[in-house]
């Protein structure tokens, strides 16, 4: 299972390789392949309790449950999502100039 450490969702990801994800159907064959090196961490189905919620959403719009990436695939972090920056700020203290 791929292991992640505290991705705010609209996280943007590149990825060292095209993505590899294990196939749909235990039967289906080899791993589907995406076709893409970025893509933006999402959580889905919030509203649904006891199923898996973090996602990638890549840039042709298909999204992939992070539970069904095969393990051994890098990323890097290219952009955090505005509002985790905007939210930084409003806790840091303001510095009053008299």
């Amino acid at each position: 299972m791929p292991r992640w450490r505290c991705v705010l969702a609209g996280t943007e990801l590149a990825f060292a390789a095209k993505v590899s994800c294990q196939p749909r159907w235990v039967f289906s064959g080899k791993p589907i392949t995406p076709d893409q090196t970025t893509a933006i961490f999402r959580q889905i189905n919030k509203d649904k309790p006891h199923t898996h919620h973090d996602a990638l959403e890549f840039p042709d719009g298909q999204i992939v449950l992070l539970t069904h990436l095969i393990d051994g695939q890098e990323a890097t972090v290219l952009q955090l999502p505005a509002e985790a920056a905007t939210a930084t700020r409003a806790q840091e203290p303001l510095a009053l100039i008299s």
